[in-house]
């Protein structure tokens, strides 16, 4: 699959939360975890499960940095 999004973060998924509507994932970026959230029917589409490998595509207009 190819995608315009020029950050990607790749990692192991460590839970996967999973609601009727909306689903919680957490990944493990070396020693950082990112969450996302998704709906549930994406959740499923992408067949992500805890303990696969997976990469975060990350475009945002906001990102907040602090020192």
């Amino acid at each position: 699959m190819q995608a315009g999004v020029r950050n990607q973060l790749s990692g192991k998924i460590m839970d996967v939360k999973e609601g009727d509507i909306m689903s919680q994932v957490k990944m493990q970026v070396g020693d950082n975890e990112i969450t996302s959230v998704l709906t549930t029917e994406s959740l499923r589409d992408a067949d992500l499960h805890a303990g696969d490998s997976a990469t975060a595509l990350i475009k945002a207009i906001h990102v907040v940095l602090v020192k």
